[in-house]
C-alpha cells in the first residue's frame, strides 16, 4: 500500500517570497492502515489475506498451525506478519528463537498493551509489503472478543483433534462463531484443519464421520509426528527441517496455502441443523 501523505503549507508564503525567504513545506508520512470490516467484494479482492487460527478448546494446535503457516508463507518469499493474541506468548517465543538467516516474519505481541506514548494503531502496524497476516489466538475466548476477531479476518482456520471431547467442543465453537461472532454477516470463511491425525485408527474414523456430517471444508490433515515439536524448539516450520522424513509434510502446507489463495469467496453456508445435533 502507498503511504498516506499529508502536505501542510502556510498562507503567508507569497509575502515571504517577496522578502526572498520561504517557509518550509512539511511532509508527513504514515503507514497505510490494514483495512478491517470490509464489504463482501472488498474482502474477496483485498491484496492482504488475513488468516486467524481459532478454537476455544485449548491444546488443539493453534500455535503449531499459525507458526508453520507463517514460516511457509515467508519461505515462499511473501511478506508475512504473525499476530499473537495469546497471553502465553507461544508464537512470539517461537519467533524470537527463529534463526536470522531464515526468511523474516514480522511479529506483533497483540496481547500486550501499547507502551507509554504509543497508540494501539501504531503498535499493530505492518510492513507495506505484507501479503499474509496470520493470527494466533488463545483458548477460552471471552465472548465479546469473538465478533472482533471474526470481523477483522478473511478466513478462520479451526484446528481439531481426533477425540470425542475435541469434536463436541469444536461443534460448540462453530456455533458460537455463527451466533456470537456473526461469521455469515461478516462474510468470514470457516475451514477446518485436523491435527495430530493417525489414519486407520478409531479416533480418526470418528473424526472423519463428524467432519463429513459438518460439511465445512477440511483443507489440511496434519499428521502426528515429533518433527513438529523439534521444529518449534528451533523457531522453524516443519518444512525447514533438514531431516528427509520431515520433507513429506511440506506438501501439506503447500496445499493448505494454495487452497486459501484460490478460495477467497467468503462465507459458505452449511447445514446448521446438523451442527445443533452434533453439539447437543
Amino acid at each position: 500500500m502507498e503511504p498516506i501523505r499529508v502536505r501542510s503549507g502556510f498562507p503567508q508564503q507569497d509575502t515571504c517570497q517577496s522578502l526572498r525567504w520561504t517557509l518550509p513545506t512539511i511532509l508527513l508520512e504514515f503507514p497505510a492502515p490494514v483495512p478491517t470490516n470490509l464489504t463482501h467484494s472488498e474482502k474477496a479482492h483485498s491484496s492482504v489475506l488475513k488468516i486467524t487460527v481459532m478454537n476455544s478448546k485449548g491444546g488443539c494446535g493453534k500455535t503449531t498451525v499459525a507458526t508453520n503457516l507463517a514460516s511457509y508463507c515467508a519461505s515462499r518469499g511473501y511478506g508475512t506478519a504473525l499476530f499473537d493474541y495469546d497471553k502465553q506468548g507461544s508464537s512470539m517465543r517461537w519467533l524470537k528463537g527463529r534463526p536470522p538467516s531464515l526468511p523474516p516474519i514480522h511479529g506483533i505481541a497483540a496481547f500486550e498493551p501499547p507502551r507509554a506514548g504509543v497508540t494501539r494503531a501504531w503498535q499493530m502496524r505492518i510492513p507495506q509489503d505484507t501479503r499474509y497476516i496470520i493470527t494466533d489466538t488463545p483458548a477460552g475466548f471471552v465472548m465479546v472478543d469473538i465478533e472482533d476477531r471474526v470481523a477483522e479476518t478473511d478466513v478462520i482456520l479451526i484446528p481439531v483433534l481426533p477425540s470425542s471431547i475435541d469434536i463436541h467442543s469444536t461443534a460448540d465453537f462453530i456455533r458460537d462463531l455463527l451466533l456470537i461472532g456473526k461469521a455469515r454477516i461478516h462474510n468470514t470463511r470457516l475451514v477446518i484443519v485436523t491435527n495430530r491425525t493417525r489414519i486407520r485408527t478409531r479416533a480418526f474414523e470418528k473424526l472423519e464421520r463428524f467432519l463429513n456430517k459438518l460439511d465445512i471444508p477440511v483443507i489440511a490433515r496434519i499428521r502426528d509426528t515429533q518433527f513438529y515439536v523439534s521444529a518449534a524448539e528451533q523457531g522453524l516450520g516443519i518444512h525447514e527441517l533438514t531431516e528427509r522424513d520431515a520433507q513429506k509434510d511440506r506438501e501439506t502446507w503447500a496445499e493448505l496455502l494454495d487452497w486459501l489463495d484460490n478460495n477467497r469467496g467468503g462465507f459458505t453456508d452449511f447445514d446448521y441443523a446438523m451442527l445443533q445435533d452434533l453439539s447437543a
